[in-house]
């Protein structure tokens, strides 16, 4: 984590269980203005404050009793000139027990003094992380922002970013069969240094093939960069990656991937195997769909070659 970023901690005389659900609970410390799920694993959900403040969010990870994680997927903050700041911070609740009490760490990855609104959101989360939420833990009770009257919130940004149930064809599809069986398809697979690679000098750091761990990709000398996170692995069947932060310079929105998924499922059939591939998000009506496309089409034929 960088050692810059927004961080502060509390201890309670509560269980790991009853921090976990109050965390869960964001209606009742942060804002009552929140649309969708906020205590499921994968789920979105939308947040607002007047017309000040409005962001979309992903929970990215739940560890029951010991870890919460979010992903800023969209952000908007009114009285900044910056509109990416909060765009592609996770924000981190970790949960220990400390002897008979338990201890809760709350992190922006990415909330640095650098930042425009580094004051107002230090101010705005020490309030609400260790007051309204801290009182919601020990009292039942927390102090969320009320429910905005009509017409005082950016309706725009809320209706561009509504919540969708997102359905594995929704986005690029690419499939083939090989010859190979599905735990020697899975073995390269997620060895992604063996198949992404060969076409613009990438780079690839870190693990691709442990559940919850992170590894980036770069390519074209730093004009593409992601970070994809490992969040669903079942053995010689379905790999899901999902990116946390990307940087496609070359494109108007530079952060057309962040929030989107990569990955495989592979089934047996008669005398093959047959691979699927999607990348959800990756819609025809974002600008980086034909060359984007293009790109994988070439990877996921070098990787059909590979496994024959």
């Amino acid at each position: 984590m960088n050692d810059q970023s927004y961080s502060t901690s509390m201890t309670v005389d509560k269980s790991p269980k009853e921090v976990f659900n109050a965390i869960n609970n964001v209606r009742g410390w942060w804002s009552e203005n929140i649309e969708g799920d906020t205590d499921k694993a994968g789920s979105e959900w939308l947040y607002h404050y007047k017309d000040v403040h409005t962001c979309k969010i992903k929970v990215t990870e739940l560890m029951p009793e010991k870890r919460i994680e979010w992903l800023v997927l969209e952000n908007d903050f009114s009285f900044t000139q910056d509109k990416s700041e909060w765009r592609g911070n996770k924000m981190i609740f970790e949960i220990a027990e400390k002897g008979d009490k338990t201890q809760l760490t709350f992190t922006q990855v990415g909330l640095v003094p650098a930042y425009e609104c580094y004051n107002v959101c230090n101010d705005a989360w020490t309030g609400f992380i260790t007051k309204s939420l801290y009182d919601l833990i020990v009292a039942g009770k927390g102090e969320p922002t009320p429910k905005d009257k009509d017409g005082l919130f950016n309706e725009e940004l809320i209706t561009k970013w509504e919540l969708t149930d997102h359905k594995p064809q929704d986005g690029y599809v690419f499939s083939f069969e090989s010859s190979k069986s599905p735990e020697a398809i899975f073995k390269v697979l997620l060895d992604v240094r063996t198949w992404w690679v060969g076409l613009y000098n990438e780079q690839i750091e870190g693990s691709s093939n442990k559940l919850n761990e992170e590894f980036s990709f770069q390519a074209g000398g730093g004009m593409h960069y992601t970070m994809q996170k490992l969040v669903e692995l079942e053995p010689n069947r379905k790999i899901v990656w999902l990116v946390t932060d990307s940087n496609l310079s070359f494109l108007q929105d530079p952060h057309e991937w962040t929030g989107t998924k990569i990955g495989f499922e592979v089934s047996q059939g008669w005398n093959k195997s047959k691979v699927i591939f999607s990348h959800q998000g990756l819609v025809q009506s974002i600008e980086c769909y034909n060359q984007c496309t293009s790109a994988w089409g070439q990877y996921l034929d070098n990787l059909a070659l590979q496994l024959e």
